[in-house]
């Protein structure tokens, strides 16, 4: 599955002497006469550093993980405004069989070999987005359904499946409500929604898991849910991401980096940022220092 990149990223880097600390949140970045000498960890540990690097979201990087006092005020100001309003969430179950699709016969087909989207018309696209413009879930929304464990048989045991549903669209910002109060009833809904194309898929669900935008926030440290770390619009790509005049990768603090979704060229499994921001580090190397 997905999880073999992140795997084999890991296995280079420890074959490279890193040492790969998880279930450790940064709670600071750590700031000395104007530049960033390490990180304190939730628990207070702390860790020495020439350089630091954050994949976090800005709002999370800047707004949370620096103090105020060492960001000039325009810059936090313009990382506040950054747009990242997420109106996306996932429903993940476990089948007792592939779901069969009313406009495919075969079961399996090459169709389960990619990625089935819910959206039969223009129509219904703007519909589900305008129900989350007002702070609604769509009441039909747009899925995009696929069975990894048809081309990876390892993610799931022999005769089961796997099915992921990624559901626009869903607003971190409700009108009314709270996502955990929406959570399962919504969860129903994109069930629902699914086997008006694939009938045979409630009674095939063996477990589910519903997350919704505010579980991506708390899991996964995404600012409303963003996964792109703000919005991937003209008005925030290129010289302008994450905010104008600070698009190389470099902050107002010396030797702190962002290079995630947050920076050029965005979201995606691309590697870009990281690269990119990589070599900003390596251009800079000589001249940082450890205090």
């Amino acid at each position: 599955g997905m999880g073999a990149l992140p795997d084999a990223l890991a296995a280079a880097a420890r074959a490279r002497g890193v040492e790969v600390l998880l279930r450790s949140p940064v709670e600071r970045i750590r700031v000395l006469e104007g530049r960033a000498v390490g990180v304190r960890l939730q628990g207070g540990r702390t860790i020495d550093a020439k350089a630091v690097v954050s994949t976090a979201d800005p709002k999370r990087t800047f707004l949370q993980m620096v103090e105020p006092d060492y960001l000039p005020v325009e810059f936090r100001r313009a990382v506040a405004a950054i747009k990242m309003h997420g109106a996306a969430m996932k429903v993940n179950c476990a089948l007792s069989e592939l779901p069969r699709w009313a406009a495919a016969d075969d079961t399996p087909g090459p169709h389960h070999r990619g990625s089935t989207y819910i959206g039969p018309s223009i129509e219904y696209v703007e519909d589900a987005f305008l129900d989350a413009k007002y702070g609604r879930p769509s009441k039909h929304p747009w899925l995009e359904v696929v069975t990894q464990s048809v081309l990876d048989p390892s993610v799931a045991p022999p005769g089961r499946h796997t099915l992921s549903i990624y559901v626009q669209y869903s607003p971190y910002h409700l009108a009314a409500g709270s996502w955990d109060e929406l959570r399962e009833p919504y969860g129903d809904r994109v069930i629902e929604t699914l086997s008006e194309y694939a009938p045979n898929v409630p009674k095939a669900i063996l477990a589910r898991n519903v997350i919704t935008p505010l579980d991506l926030e708390r899991r996964f440290g995404l600012t409303e849910a963003h996964q792109s770390h703000g919005e991937m619009g003209p008005d925030q790509f290129f010289s302008f991401r994450p905010v104008p005049g600070w698009s190389n990768y470099r902050t107002p603090v010396q030797g702190l980096y962002l290079c995630g979704a947050g920076t050029h060229p965005g979201g995606g499994v691309s590697g870009a940022p990281g690269y990119n921001g990589a070599h900003a580090v390596l251009e800079d190397w000589p001249k940082l220092k450890v205090r």
